[in-house]
């Protein structure tokens, strides 16, 4: 298929590169470099130059005002569709607006899918990204031979939107764990254990997870080179708390894991990775997990 891919930052880049292994015509733009791994793809002057170009536009991109500028500004997506083509967002974006660009991208005569991802830049990398969609089950099933191109665990959701909102709620359950594992191994690591040994011990119990295995290392080991960025995961807890706000609902813990991030970022630390936010507790105990 002839692919239009906007967006190719840590998690975009190896993404367009799997479906160009896998076989697809790609056509590509960014506002950085395009990566030597996508020299042999088509760079356009434009998003619309995309669009005209591509039977399937998928976007990668930093939040909800970045897709509305890309699919409806000037140049945008929509000025360069034509009836019957797609539109696949995999950005992690506000589900309300969400469903307001596929409302407007149908009255174009073309189809549209929110498919947010989880994984990080591993998953990205491996192909093995977990995809949570919304849309038309029909368009989801012209669209999967892409998504299995990229990810592993890809589920329709239900319609558009629906997949954004698993989305947040997967940032929420990330960002708790994330927040869990730091206080645990703060607690053990200032109580004088070896914070390495009681999270190999934990990995064989109850408590065992993806985050204390892959960020709990990571915590250990003092490695924050960004795969998912604090920013962007502040961007994620502000839209489950808007969310939230405006259905009446409460969601304490989030809260606190939000305001832990916002810690990390008065500190400058939001352009590391996720898993950096024990530093804002380790802040507060004035005592570290490991040396850095």
């Amino acid at each position: 298929m002839k692919i239009g891919f906007i967006g190719l930052g840590i998690m975009g880049a190896p993404m367009a590169q799997n479906l160009m292994q896998a076989g697809h015509e790609m056509f590509v733009r960014t506002r950085s470099k395009v990566p030597d791994a996508l020299k042999t793809a088509t760079a356009c002057a434009s998003n619309a130059d995309v669009a005209r170009a591509a039977d399937v536009v998928i976007l990668m991109l930093p939040d909800t005002p970045d897709v509305e500028t890309v699919l409806f500004g000037e140049d945008g997506v929509a000025s360069g569709l034509t009836k019957g083509k797609l539109v696949i967002d995999m950005s992690s974006i506000a589900p309300i607006e969400t469903k307001r660009f596929a409302k407007k991208i149908n009255e174009l005569g073309c189809d549209y899918l929110d498919a947010p991802v989880s994984g990080g830049e591993v998953g990205a990398k491996a192909a093995s990204l977990t995809i949570m969609v919304g849309g038309d089950e029909a368009v989801f099933e012209r669209a999967k031979p892409l998504f299995e191109a990229m990810g592993k665990n890809i589920t329709l959701v239900g319609g558009n939107g629906d997949g954004q909102t698993t989305k947040v709620a997967n940032q929420i359950i990330v960002a708790l764990n994330i927040a869990a594992v730091g206080e645990a191994l703060l607690f053990a690591s200032k109580a004088g254990a070896d914070p390495a040994k009681v999270r190999q011990a934990l990995m064989g119990g109850f408590a065992a997870s993806r985050i204390l295995e892959v960020h709990g290392e990571r915590m250990i080991k003092r490695t924050f080179n960004p795969g998912f960025r604090i920013a962007l995961h502040q961007k994620d807890l502000s839209l489950a708390l808007a969310g939230a706000k405006s259905m009446g609902v409460a969601l304490p813990q989030t809260a606190s894991a939000a305001q832990l991030m916002q810690s990390c970022a008065a500190h400058g630390w939001d352009q590391l990775d996720h898993s950096a936010l024990v530093k804002a507790l380790e802040q507060m105990a004035a005592h570290e997990v490991a040396p850095d």
